[in-house]
């Protein structure tokens, strides 16, 4: 944090640093652009190179919920955020080709004419058009530090085609034993309560193998004077986990076998058209099928457990968005989205040959979604860019089997931010929004959690979306041109709180833990984002980027009634990366050292800890020929530790009588991935 500082203060504001920055669009449009000579020291092979490299831009991959705002990351392609959610963000980047991208903005602020989709910063890639073909195959392995070995191979095309029409394809294959530092090896200790007579002391030696074979595709075309886009995207893996766990003082042998089949399948639209010269039309039509098919087979002297799940996914989402530009600097949004998603799941437990009933073991759920939005940015001055809108959600959610259930739920979430601008150097953002969360289907139904814990896990599909009302505020100062600290203060109030929830029968004898709504609570966040470039340290053509998050939170446990942090939420996460161009040798070398972290979930039984130290990865990047490029990868070489520590109780633990404490080492020494990338074509 010291070295942070020492950069910020030899940052001090100068007027000179202004006519030396890369703006390359005009400052009123909120975007800055960075052309293809901004990366040149570093010789791009992608352009996912380019966009980590971006001052003040942390990459975001998105996340899977449901629906399609929010879900695709902050990397915009061309103006739009992809229409994928099984192909990952940053694949998606890694195959468009550096040499064929016109320029990387970074979006900062409410700019006009983008779909910010409620993200402060966004990066957008902009690519050529140039006619022609342009392909690679990249053969690649991983060797793992216990002896696994994954090899795999990717195919990947490009066609720029005449008439403005576009196509792409990819081919993914890969198999092998391949690392989970979540079922690694290494010692379990269990503890009596006086924390010193050990029941358990035992070896684990944990193995797991499998397959994937992923293919996406698509294809852009003019159509009825606008543009259509598909794409599509089919995937299968298998993977099989082999546990075996000796004790040392007993001699007894645990044993477990978990294998689990999974099919992803989606398709995706956008048409999109110019009405006139102030308003354009959006339309988005996207479906994504999930199959899941998982065994568990426990076995220990006196006890054998099997648990079975047969998981079914549907997603249909459709939205017609349109924009109306009334004059210069303002942008009007007004569209609706719709939402079918279906969940049919069925779980299968046994203990000792006997059936056991699992809470919400076998449901069907149903939930029908809309969307009506409503947004307007306006760039009041060159300097002030103001947003302000909202939207109407309206659900309703049924579920049949295990659970019966009906309800109708309303959400109002208004949003209004500011970006200031009071200077070239300088940039302020503060925004207001009721942020309401997505009902996670994995909560809805039983799932097993028995290599880590030894339990499964109930379900209940009775949930209410956690609610938030936002207060942020960010500062964020350039500097030596191309170097930007980014200070950022997020306030959460909650309701609603998902974690985890009693189960109560009608007697009032609580059963199980399953998730639920708990209360309300807090969070607050403090963030620092740095990007520095090194040349005045002297050190040429290198680049270092860092963030740290502080994190507070707090909730009323339901069981001690006393407050606590939020289950799984870290109270640190940081990162750092450093990189460097060394165009003699033409190569690029770096390192990432990716920041430990503290994790905790409290149940009704125990309290599950989980601490990770930090994982460092070194990285070389060789341009063996301008159609040949080898990348090394060192991957944890500090050997990674994690522990996970079990508390548990007899009966609920607010009662305090702890049975055991079970510590268990999660050993991670790395590994070596090798990966070599042959271009073809333009």
């Amino acid at each position: 944090m010291g070295a942070w500082l020492m950069i910020v203060a030899a940052a001090a504001p100068q007027a000179a640093e202004a006519q030396s920055a890369p703006v390359a669009a005009p400052p009123e449009r909120g975007v800055i652009a960075y052309p293809p000579a901004f990366f040149a020291d570093i010789r791009p092979v992608t352009a996912y190179d380019m966009v980590i490299r971006l001052p003040g831009f942390t990459f975001d991959k998105g996340s899977t919920v449901r629906g399609l705002e929010g879900s695709g990351g902050n990397v915009l392609i061309d103006g739009r955020p992809p229409l994928a959610k099984n192909d990952p963000l940053e694949d998606i980047l890694r195959r468009i080709p550096a040499d064929s991208v016109a320029r990387v903005e970074v979006i900062r602020g409410g700019a006009p004419g983008i779909d910010m989709e409620g993200r402060s910063v966004l990066a957008n890639v902009v690519r050529k058009q140039v006619a022609g073909f342009r392909g690679s195959v990249q053969p690649y392995f991983d060797a793992v530090y216990d002896g696994r070995f994954l090899p795999g191979v990717r195919f990947e095309g490009q066609w720029t085609l005449p008439g403005g029409r576009t196509a792409e394809l990819s081919q993914t294959f890969s198999t092998g034993h391949f690392p989970n530092d979540e079922n690694g090896d290494g010692d379990r200790i269990r503890y009596a309560p006086d924390g010193r007579t050990r029941l358990i002391d035992s070896e684990v030696d944990a193995d797991q193998h499998g397959h994937r074979v992923q293919t996406t595709g698509a294809f852009t075309t003019p159509f009825l004077g606008g543009l259509l886009s598909l794409n599509g995207a089919l995937q299968f893996n298998y993977g099989a986990l082999e546990l075996y766990d000796t004790d040392r003082i007993s001699g007894g042998v645990e044993y477990e076998k978990s294998p689990n089949k999974r099919g992803q399948h989606e398709a995706g639209m956008r048409f999109s058209r110019r009405l006139s010269d102030t308003v354009g039309l959006e339309a988005v039509l996207f479906q994504q099928v999930f199959i899941q098919d998982q065994r568990s087979h426990f076995e220990a002297p006196t006890l054998t457990r099997d648990f079975a799940l047969d998981r079914k996914n549907y997603e249909t989402v459709g939205r017609v968005q349109f924009n109306v530009t009334p004059r210069p600097g303002m942008k009007i949004e007004v569209g609706s989205e719709g939402a079918y998603n279906r969940l049919d799941s069925q779980t299968r437990l046994s203990i000792n040959g006997r059936a056991v009933a699992l809470p919400a073991g076998d449901v069907l759920v149903e939930e029908l979604r809309a969307n009506a939005i409503l947004r307007g940015t306006w760039q009041a001055t060159p300097q002030l860019t103001l947003e302000a809108g909202g939207r109407q959600e309206v659900s309703r959610v049924t579920s049949e089997g295990d659970v019966t259930l009906e309800k109708s739920l309303h959400f109002l979430k208004p949003r209004a931010a500011v970006t200031w601008n009071p200077n070239a150097l300088m940039q302020v953002r503060m925004r207001v929004e009721r942020e309401v969360g997505q009902l996670n289907f994995d909560d809805f139904v039983a799932s097993p959690n028995v290599a880590s814990t030894g339990v499964v896990v109930a379900g209940n599909p009775d949930l209410t979306p956690q609610q938030a009302w936002v207060y942020e505020a960010t500062l964020e100062r350039r500097f030596w041109k191309d170097g930007s600290i980014v200070l950022t203060y997020r306030r959460f109030d909650l309701s609603d709180v998902v974690d985890r929830l009693p189960i109560v029968n009608s007697a009032g004898v609580v059963l199980a833990d399953a998730p639920g709504n708990i209360d309300s609570g807090t969070k607050n966040e403090i963030a620092i984002g740095l990007t520095a470039p090194l040349d005045r340290l002297g050190i040429g053509a290198a680049q270092l980027k860092g963030q740290v998050t502080w994190r507070d939170t707090k909730v009323l446990d339901p069981l001690t009634s006393s407050n606590r942090q939020i289950s799984t939420l870290h109270p640190v996460d940081w990162e750092l990366h450093f990189s460097q161009a060394l165009p003699d040798w033409k190569m690029t070398w770096g390192l990432d050292l990716l920041g430990g972290f503290r994790e905790r979930v409290f149940r009704l039984t125990e309290i599950e800890t989980k601490k990770v130290s930090p994982y460092l990865i070194l990285f070389t990047e060789h341009r063996l020929a301008p159609d040949l490029t080898l990348r090394v990868e060192a991957n944890g070489i500090n050997m990674r530790a994690a522990k996970r520590i079990r508390e548990v109780y007899a009966g609920p633990r607010s009662l305090g009588r702890l049975t055991y404490t079970d510590y268990r080492d999660l050993e991670w020494g790395g590994n070596l991935m090798v990966r070599l990338r042959k271009t073809f074509g333009r």
